[in-house]
């Protein structure tokens, strides 16, 4: 993927990755989007995700589509999209539940570990890498819950969706 434009950031708390959430999703842009997230286990991928989707007005549970793969939302005007491909190993599968067609269709599309579905997914508008950060040397035994974010823009959409 080309990148037009990086931008890093720290989230101290859970707070910072609700409000970078806000940002995004008052970006008119994302509304027609393929945003890809990135990290490991735990790394706050679906946190992040929850928040967007209940910054555009998402109400009721969100639940993650690790085991149904994809989870549907459908507001006035938007249709948006929840992939989780981790358990994902079947490239026929990805053909024959139609996401090539959702894929193509106008609406916003999340997509968790995108790498488990490689050469099938279009290019994404904006990638989102989000890395756990170790506690402070001095403290140790903190409980630390921030996070390096790094948003990298593939598209001219992904660039105007940068916080």
């Amino acid at each position: 993927m080309p990148i037009l434009e990086a931008r890093t950031e720290l989230w101290p708390d859970e707070a910072a990755c609700a409000a970078a959430a806000r940002v995004l999703a008052a970006r008119a842009g994302v509304r027609d989007a393929v945003i890809e997230l990135h990290g490991t286990l735990g790394a706050g991928k679906t946190t992040f995700v929850r928040h967007l989707l209940r910054a555009l007005g998402v109400t009721g549970h969100v639940k993650s589509p690790t085991y149904a793969v994809v989870e549907p939302y459908t507001l006035p005007g938007l249709d948006i999209w929840h992939f989780d491909f981790y358990r994902f190993d079947d490239p026929q599968e990805f053909e024959d539940a139609g996401f090539r067609d959702v894929f193509a269709s106008p609406g916003l599309k999340l997509v968790e570990w995108p790498e488990h579905a490689a050469g099938l997914l279009p290019p994404c508008d904006l990638r989102i890498d989000i890395e756990m950060v170790d506690a402070p040397a001095d403290d140790p035994d903190e409980d630390d819950t921030r996070r390096r974010v790094t948003f990298q823009a593939g598209t001219r959409l992904g660039a105007s969706l940068m916080p």
